[in-house]
């Protein structure tokens, strides 16, 4: 038991290392989320935009500008956190390889980046709730951080799954871009007509949305949307476990633990 909980470790410090690194992604976090609400604010009228909630079939009368922060704030963070896994699961698509070719456990290796995406999303979700409570107060603060949380899974799992399908990583760069942006921007209703389609609800981040508005501008209960999401996430996730299982098919499934490993 030990020696797994030590391997598991050793796994979760060298991910977060690998993360550390990108300073690019941390930089984003700290200045291009709060930039993103603040224009949002400050660009957006804040007059009335009434729409109905697809999830509690409730009609809601957040502020324009309001509404656009709690969108802008969901683009945000699923598209800085999509790109901070891709980069770490792409730059360390070699090691990852060779640590399970020299009989590293793949199960530790899944758990460590499991435990730093989780650890990643929580972390800007937080920031970004915080952010919003400067300009105004959520009706459930708590269901809006989780909401920003499950979707920065979500697109933090398709980052890792995207490591091993592209070559460059401008190309994984520009695919969570323009999907995290695509998926968003169609559903907000302040600007786009067509956000009351009822195509919108097959996008990935549909659940994290309608989650994120009712959390925001009501009281009514918001757990299916988020389990909804969570869905989203497992289908994310596995896609993400076959790619990893795909970037290290040629490691042998047993033998030797690097002696440096612990």
């Amino acid at each position: 038991m030990k020696r797994h909980l030590r391997l598991l470790l050793t796994a979760t410090r060298l991910s977060f290392v690998e993360h550390l690194r990108n300073r690019f992604a941390l930089l984003l976090v700290v200045v291009f989320i709060p930039l993103w609400i603040t224009l949002a604010h400050s660009v957006i009228s804040a007059r009335t935009v009434p729409f109905r909630l697809k999830a509690t079939h409730e009609v809601l009368p957040p502020a324009g500008n309001e509404l656009t922060q709690v969108i802008g704030a969901l683009n945000s963070t699923t598209m800085i956190t999509g790109f901070m896994m891709f980069a770490a699961a792409f730059s360390g698509a070699g090691f990852d390889r060779r640590l399970a070719m020299a009989g590293y456990p793949r199960v530790h290796l899944v758990l460590a980046k499991l435990a730093t995406l989780t650890a990643a999303s929580a972390v800007v979700a937080l920031y970004a709730t915080f952010l919003l409570r400067f300009f105004w107060t959520p009706r459930q603060p708590v269901p809006l951080a989780l909401a920003l949380l499950c979707a920065t899974m979500t697109y933090g799992a398709f980052g890792i799954a995207l490591a091993s399908l592209l070559r460059r990583e401008v190309e994984g760069m520009f695919v969570i871009v323009m999907a995290s942006g695509i998926d968003v921007s169609l559903q907000n209703p302040t600007y786009m007509p067509g956000a009351g389609n009822g195509l919108v609800r097959y996008l990935p981040s549909y659940g994290s949305v309608q989650a994120g508005a009712g959390a925001g501008f009501s009281t009514a209960p918001v757990w299916s949307c988020l389990g909804l999401q969570l869905l989203w996430f497992a289908a994310a996730g596995a896609v993400g476990l076959v790619s990893f299982r795909r970037r290290t098919r040629s490691a042998h499934p047993t033998g030797p633990v690097p002696a440096g490993s612990g």
